[in-house]
């Protein structure tokens, strides 16, 4: 994927998250001089598994375990508890992290107040967050009442910002019903704790990523969640609260749009999702336990069980158009090895009329009817093949079928969860 003329990759989601985005930036990450993490929070879950063990990142970009150098970028939303729990367990099991991490003063912090109003809501909207505080601190970043990494070099001025916005989260809180309040002190005692250690990591990232671009070094941009998670593109409200898309990746790392090269957008060989709101190819419940258990999926942040359904390439050509996807990788193919058939969706119906492009409103995404094209399964283990060439030939029509589908070529195929089981096409 970098090459002599593309040198700042995106990798992004292109369905509803969970799709091995953390393993496919791994592996690229090992030509990387620089990752950057552009926008989300701790309610991501990147699983990598390196051959020395299996590891699970909320915040930190994946490519800490390459050993190249990493930024949090300011289109994150970080919790700087769980972010440092994260660090130190991350040097616990040998991993460098002195000197590899950073994190933009411009991002700004997710405190206890935005936890307990995310759960407060919650238990009346159900539009299935992970209770983690990401939207309402986005919701205080937009209103202009957020506090950043850098407001921390002046803590008088942001513990009065602090306190005035726990006394309206409280606020919120007794009009919304919910028994917990949050305590101005301990906000306030937070900052304190955190400055010390957060402010020597704390950098002007645009700018480092701008510089390394001038060096010629080689830029890696990486998102949470998926295309149809993102608050302006996704299926709306049943989103996160930030720009997921490759669009994004610019704002949120602090760049503009022509330094991007390519953009990566990693799918499942078949479609999962997390949570409330339409998944039109959802499989019937017992297909759907069956690829529930052969995929292990299972949140790596909630440990909530994930729908399970058949790949929809009309939500794949739709994250294809609105990321300007340059390629695909194609994970988890051989969760499939055991099926003997394999529908996949060409297209809906509404209405009796033909759909071709991804409704903007849920009413009418729920009612879509997803056109099946039934394709052979090839019943062998993938697990061992790592060329493209040693694929059983219906394995590969498979594949063939879906990048004809989705109009964008496959760079990347994993068999499996580790990094020798993911094989770069080309």
């Amino acid at each position: 994927m970098f090459g002599p003329k593309s040198h700042c990759v995106v990798v992004v989601g292109a369905q509803w998250g969970d799709e091995g985005k953390g393993k496919i930036v791994d592996v690229l990450a090992e030509r990387a001089d620089l990752v950057v993490r552009y926008q989300g929070g701790a309610n991501a879950g990147h699983t990598v598994n390196t051959g020395a063990g299996e590891f699970v990142l909320h915040q930190i970009p994946s490519g800490i375990l390459q050993g190249a150098v990493c930024i949090v970028g300011n289109g994150v939303v970080l919790d700087p508890e769980t972010f440092f729990t994260e660090l130190d367990a991350l040097a616990t099991r040998g991993i460098k992290v002195d000197g590899k991490l950073y994190v933009s003063d411009r991002a700004h912090l997710t405190l206890p107040c935005h936890k307990l109003l995310d759960r407060a809501r919650e238990q009346r909207e159900r539009i299935g967050t992970t209770g983690r505080g990401i939207g309402p601190t986005y919701e205080d970043k937009y209103g202009r009442r957020g506090i950043r990494v850098g407001d921390l070099r002046h803590l008088d001025h942001a513990s009065q910002t602090v306190t005035a916005r726990v006394r309206a989260a409280n606020e919120m809180l007794q009009l919304l019903g919910a028994a917990d309040r949050a305590d101005p002190a301990e906000h306030t005692e937070l900052l304190s704790r955190l400055a010390p250690r957060l402010l020597p990591l704390a950098v002007d990232a645009g700018r480092v990523v701008y510089e390394a671009l001038e060096r010629g070094e080689s830029v890696l941009l990486e998102g949470a969640q998926g295309a149809l998670l993102d608050v302006d593109h996704g299926t709306y409200p049943y989103v996160t609260s930030s720009n997921t898309t490759a669009g994004g990746a610019a704002v949120g790392a602090g760049i503009g749009p022509t330094a991007i090269d390519a953009v990566l957008g990693v799918v499942k060989a078949y479609t999962t999702r997390v949570g409330n709101g339409p998944l039109p190819t959802e499989a019937a419940p017992e297909v759907a336990q069956r690829i529930r258990e052969l995929g292990g999926e299972f949140g790596a942040t909630t440990g909530r069980p994930r729908r399970c359904g058949w790949f929809d390439a009309v939500v794949v050509r739709y994250a294809v158009r609105i990321n300007g996807l340059t390629g695909l990788a194609v994970t988890k193919l051989d969760v499939l090895d055991s099926f003997a058939e394999i529908p996949v969706c060409v297209g809906y119906r509404l209405d009796g009329a033909d759909v071709d492009s991804m409704p903007a409103d849920v009413e009418r995404i729920a009612r879509v009817e997803p056109v099946y094209e039934t394709l052979p399964g090839w019943q062998k283990t993938l697990q061992e093949v790592r060329r493209l060439a040693d694929l059983p030939p219906a394995a590969r029509a498979y594949l063939d079928r879906l990048q004809d589908l989705a109009h964008a070529p496959i760079r990347f195929v994993s068999v499996g969860t580790r990094r020798d089981q993911i094989i770069e096409v080309g």
